[in-house]
């Protein structure tokens, strides 16, 4: 069977809003991310819940470099747009380091760039070939994958944000927006969605044109990243009123 016939007959263009595709792999992690948390704080010791956090850290990565190393094996492969530069996908290549080392201020960085990121991802995915293509799995190992990853830390490692942790963040991912800037224009290319938004359905369709949508987002980032943090503000102040009380 040719591949022409082959995609036409068991893969989908792309993965639509609403539909299994999208929504079967959501459920999933959910359901496994509450299995993977709650059997790491039962029945792992600590050198177990690194080894669970470094391992599933890795295959997270690994699914990156092999679709990369797939698309330039075979030829098909730009500097232009497909290095692993759009967030996601560069969380997904350095996300060992964090389960490796487990800094506090990785994670305060990362904790909003994933669940900020991700979001967007998950909400909306950007999948050209649906299921069973190996960039469908690639794509929900990585964004769901970061998710997974992230809450782990948080309910494992008991690692919580600060009102400070916002600001770090935003200010490291105005950094790396410096850095797109400056490969944008050095590749001719349009990594972060700095000089044109998605043609996929994204959040950005509802921010007006460029450059309107990039100012948009900028104003709009630290209330987001706020929104993100108020869940660890309440649970905190929560617990704090436990205490005085006991």
């Amino acid at each position: 069977m040719g591949l022409l016939r082959f995609n036409a007959i068991f893969l989908w263009d792309g993965v639509k809003i609403g539909t299994p595709e999208h929504l079967f792999p959501v459920a999933f992690t959910v359901f496994f991310a509450i299995l993977f948390i709650t059997y790491a704080n039962r029945k792992f010791n600590k050198n177990q819940q690194d080894y669970a956090l470094q391992f599933f850290s890795c295959i997270i990565s690994l699914s990156v470099v092999v679709f990369h190393a797939q698309k330039i094996s075979s030829g098909n492969y730009s500097v232009s747009t497909d290095l692993p530069l759009y967030l996601c996908s560069f969380l997904g290549l350095i996300i060992p380091l964090f389960a490796f080392f487990k800094k506090y201020w990785m994670y305060e960085i990362l904790l909003f760039w994933i669940i900020g990121g991700t979001l967007q991802g998950v909400l909306t995915p950007d999948i050209p070939i649906g299921f069973p293509s190996f960039d469908y799995f690639r794509y929900w190992i990585v964004h769901l994958g970061l998710l997974v990853v992230i809450f782990y830390a948080t309910f494992v490692f008991n690692m919580r944000p600060k009102l400070k942790s916002v600001f770090k963040s935003f200010f490291a991912l105005q950094l790396y927006v410096i850095l797109m800037i400056g490969v944008n224009y050095l590749l001719n290319a349009n990594y972060f969605y700095l000089n044109e938004k998605p043609q996929s359905a994204s959040l950005l369709d509802y921010f007006g044109d460029w450059p309107i949508y990039i100012i948009v987002v900028q104003i709009i980032i630290i209330p987001y990243f706020l929104l993100i943090y108020l869940p660890f503000y309440l649970s905190g102040r929560k617990r704090n009123f436990r205490n005085q009380i006991h």
